[in-house]
């Protein structure tokens, strides 16, 4: 059995490189090497899940760092200022980037999901105004899916839009929910009900809004590791433009879905090695205090690593098709299969820390990101559509099974 405590490191994904690849992955290593140094050095595998609100501020000149060296939306088109990069440069990048600890991305839901959209859906005026301050690291997106009623039902949606007739602009009222960074981002794509009489996935508007108006409202969210990354946002009378609709009105549904096969995307490879840098701590931390001479405990981190595998190569599988957004059968599990992964993994540290884990306090910096790990994860299988939901969307849109019975609202 493969022994994830003896090589957390040396089993790297370079044997798969051609030597073209590899000199890519080293200019990649090198400029990031010399560039988390200094006033960036702090952010070093600070700011991902659990940790999103860790230095905002410098996170954002971060951005503003990569664009000016071109590593911003690596995959976009050249015409809409990418590199226009290949799959595998994408994921060398993607890879290379977590390996040396880069920071969660600030820019992320610009980059890899209303950029995407925009490019696939967008008219050619929402591409030239939105996209440039995307690619550099100007303008910063939050995501309006969520709400309070709704649960992992995303079609629940009850947030309104009404035209206003003499400006054409779209008035909204209601409430999202979870909204990750709303409070330090400048724009918001929301999800709302165009139709009074309509329900489920039909009559919905997709919107492009900006925070900074009067009738928006955001409160941050407390949890229970002590991060306020998400938010509640609140629509009293705010506005979107006519020209800041993605489609017509009534597609809002097909964009929303083609925005989320988007997100399972490339960025899913930087999560991963995310994950792996979470499973060195554990390693490290079984090491230090003797857990790993647990059997058990051995056991579960070969498991681990093996799982971590497994994880890469579908999101490989997912990354083979089209660039469109719509979800595929490999991006289908995907969500489920991380979400279970990670809770182990949470779990797992816990049971290396022993009885140090139930202490509290900032004096081991180790311990304290473990601890975070395990009470952040608890809600991997929850947020993002619940395993139920995730079960039901295999069942039903992967494997074509009947649909599960619902009853009349």
């Amino acid at each position: 059995m493969c022994d994830a405590a003896d090589e957390p490191r040396e089993l790297s994904e370079k044997r798969d490189d051609t030597d073209g690849d590899t000199a890519f992955r080293n200019d990649i290593a090198r400029w990031m090497a010399e560039r988390l140094q200094g006033e960036f050095a702090p952010l070093r595998h600070r700011g991902g899940p659990g940790d999103e609100d860790a230095f905002p501020q410098q996170r954002k000149a971060w951005e503003r760092v990569l664009a000016d060296g071109g590593w911003t939306c690596v995959g976009w088109p050249k015409e809409h200022g990418g590199r226009a990069l290949s799959i595998a440069q994408q994921v060398i990048f993607h890879e290379e980037y977590a390996r040396a600890g880069g920071p969660g991305r600030m820019g992320h839901i610009g980059e890899g999901l209303i950029g995407p959209t925009l490019i696939a859906y967008g008219t050619e005026d929402q591409k030239r105004r939105f996209l440039p301050s995307i690619r550099d690291g100007s303008t910063f997106w939050c995501q309006g899916y969520s709400e309070p009623n709704a649960g992992s039902d995303l079609a629940n949606v009850q947030t309104r839009a009404e035209q206003d007739a003499a400006s054409g602009d779209w008035i909204v009222n209601g409430q999202k929910v979870w909204t990750s960074l709303a409070h330090e981002s400048d724009w918001i794509f929301v999800l709302a009900r165009c139709d009074a009489g309509s329900r489920g996935n039909r009559g919905l508007i997709f919107l492009l809004m900006p925070l900074a108006q009067p009738g928006v409202e955001i409160r941050p969210i407390r949890q229970i590791s002590g991060s306020a990354e998400f938010n509640e946002v609140f629509f009293d009378g705010a506005r979107a433009k006519a020209v800041d609709v993605v489609g017509q009105p009534g597609d809002g549904w097909k964009i929303a879905m083609a925005l989320l096969g988007f997100e399972r995307g490339l960025s899913t490879l930087g999560q991963q090695m995310h994950f792996r840098h979470e499973l060195d701590m554990v390693i490290a931390a079984a090491r230090v205090n003797g857990a790993l001479r647990n059997p058990a405990i051995k056991r579960r981190l070969a498991q681990a690593w093996a799982g971590l595998r497994t994880m890469r190569y579908n999101a490989l599988r997912m990354l083979s098709g089209d660039s469109d957004g719509q979800l595929r059968g490999e991006s289908l599990i995907y969500k489920y299969y991380w979400s279970n992964w990670h809770r182990m993994l949470g779990e797992l540290a816990m049971d290396v820390l022993g009885a140090d884990g139930n202490l509290l306090g900032a004096d081991d910096a180790r311990r304290a990101r473990l601890q975070g790990l395990f009470l952040f994860s608890r809600a991997d299988t929850i947020y993002a559509g619940t395993n139920e939901i995730q079960l039901n969307i295999i069942a039903e849109r992967g494997l074509g099974m009947p649909k599960e019975a619902r009853g009349q609202a």
